[in-house]
C-alpha cells in the first residue's frame, strides 16, 4: 500500500510556521536559549530552547485547553496546522474516518512535577484535581481529539527519541482498514528544568549553545520543546517508501551495529539524494555518520536537532517535515557547527538532476533506533 504525505505542521523555537521557520533554518539563523530554573530547590540553571508564546496563541484561547500543559498545546496548534496544511476541515464524517497517533516520549513534565511536589510537601489532600488529567501520557492525544470530534481510532505510543518513526509504522497498520481516510500523526515534548537535570547527569547535555552536530568527541545536545505533525492519506506528492520498526539496543556501543542492520534493510539500486540525521551532538552522531559513509554515500546531509535542539518526540517528525521541505523546495539549509571532514554538506541546490529520495534515521538515547524513506 502506498500512502502519501498530505499534511505537515509543526510548532518549534522558531515559531509554527512551516515557510518561515523554514528560512530561518537555511539562513542559519540559531533560536536564544533561555534559563529554565528550579522550584524543587536545584541549584543549577540550565539552558533551553523554548517555543514563543505567539506559536500556541491560537490554541491557547480554545476552552479545553485554558489550563491544559504545554506538552498539550504544542500538539494542538501541530495537529491542527497539518490538517490545515492538507486543506481540510473536520466534520462528524470526515472525522470518524480519521485516525489520531500521538507519540511521545517524557510527557507532560511540568504539570506532573507539581502535582507530586504539592503531595510531597503538604500531604495527598493537597493534590491538585486540575493538575492530575495533565500528568498522564495521554492526555494531549485526550485533548485534540475533541478538539477535532475525532471519537473513534486514537492512539498514544510511548518510546524513545524514535517513536515518531515508529509511530508511522503504525499509521501504516492502521491505514490497511479501509474505514478510514487519513491518520493524523503528532509528536510533541516540552522542556523542562526537571528533564534537562536528568539528562545532564547522563552527560548528555552541553552547558551553552551551539549544538555541534558530528564532533569528535561529542560535547552534549541543547534540550527544546514543540511539536511535529503529518497527515498520513493515500493521496499526495510526497510518498510514505519505507518505514522501518526500528531496533532496540542495550548500550551505546552496540548502536553501530543496529544500525548496520537498518542500512543493509534499506539499501536498494535507488540512491538517497537527501540524508535527514538525528544527530545532536552526542554519541548518536559517530554512529549515524558510519552509518551513511556506508549506505548513504552521496547523500546531502542535513541534522535538525543541531538547529532546532534535542525535543525527543517530536525531533523524528521534524525532520520527516524538513525532508518534505527539501524536496518540494530543493534545498537544504547549511550543516552548522559542524567539524567532520566526511564530505558532509552544507546548504546547497541540486547540481544536474533534482533530489527525488530522502531517508530519516533516529536515534534515541535510550536504546531505540528506527528510519523511513520518503519519494518525491
Amino acid at each position: 500500500m502506498s500512502l502519501r504525505l498530505t499534511g505537515l505542521g509543526w510548532v518549534t523555537p522558531f515559531g509554527n510556521q512551516i515557510d518561515q521557520v523554514w528560512e530561518k533554518l537555511c539562513a542559519g539563523v540559531e533560536p536564544t536559549a533561555v534559563p529554565s530554573g528550579s522550584s524543587l530547590g536545584g541549584k543549577k540553571d540550565y539552558l533551553v530552547f523554548s517555543v514563543p508564546t505567539e506559536a500556541t496563541a491560537e490554541v491557547a484561547r480554545l476552552p479545553r485547553l485554558r489550563r491544559a500543559s504545554a506538552i498539550s498545546r504544542f500538539a494542538a496548534a501541530a495537529g491542527l496546522n497539518a490538517l490545515r496544511d492538507a486543506k481540510l476541515e473536520l466534520d462528524s464524517e470526515t472525522a470518524a474516518r480519521t485516525a489520531l497517533i500521538f507519540a511521545i516520549s517524557n510527557g507532560g513534565v511540568i504539570y506532573t512535577k507539581r502535582f507530586y511536589h504539592e503531595i510531597v510537601v503538604s500531604g495527598a489532600s493537597a493534590a491538585s484535581p486540575l493538575l492530575f488529567p495533565e500528568t498522564v501520557f495521554n492526555a494531549p492525544a485526550s485533548h485534540l481529539a475533541a478538539i477535532l470530534g475525532i471519537t473513534g481510532t486514537s492512539y498514544t505510543l510511548v518510546g524513545d527519541g524514535a517513536v515518531g518513526i515508529l509511530a508511522l509504522r503504525m499509521a501504516e497498520d492502521l491505514m490497511t482498514d479501509p474505514e478510514l481516510d487519513r491518520c493524523l500523526l503528532v509528536g510533541a515534548e516540552e522542556a523542562d528544568w526537571l528533564l534537562c537535570d536528568a539528562y545532564h547527569k547522563w552527560r548528555l547535555l552541553r552547558s551553552a549553545p551551539p549544538i555541534e552536530p558530528f564532533r569528535i568527541p561529542p560535547r552534549g545536545t541543547i534540550l527544546s520543546e514543540g511539536a511535529g505533525a503529518v497527515v498520513i492519506a493515500r493521496e499526495g506528492n510526497l510518498i510514505l517508501e519505507q518505514v522501518h520498526p526500528g531496533r532496540n539496543f542495550r548500550h551505546q556501543s552496540e548502536l553501530v551495529k543496529e544500525l548496520e542492520t537498518i542500512g543493509r534493510e534499506l539499501r536498494d539500486a535507488d540512491q538517497f539524494d537527501i540524508w535527514m540525521a538525528s544527530a545532536n551532538g552526542t554519541f548518536v552522531d559517530a554512529a549515524e555518520e558510519s552509518l551513511a559513509a556506508k549506505y548513504f554515500p552521496g547523500a546531502k546531509a542535513f541534522a535538525p536537532k543541531g538547529a532546532l535542539g534535542e525535543s525527543v518526540a517530536a525531533g523524528p517528525l521534524w525532520q520527516l517535515i524538513c525532508a518534505a521541505q527539501a524536496l518540494t523546495k530543493q534545498e537544504l539549509p547549511a550543516l552548522r557547527h559542524s567539524l567532520a571532514n566526511s564530505g558532509l554538506t552544507s546548504r546547497r541546490r541540486p547540481d544536474a538532476t533534482s533530489w527525488r529520495r530522502a531517508v530519516i534515521t533516529a536515534c534515541g538515547l535510550n536504546q531505540q533506533v528506527a528510519a523511513c524513506t520518503v519519494r518525491l
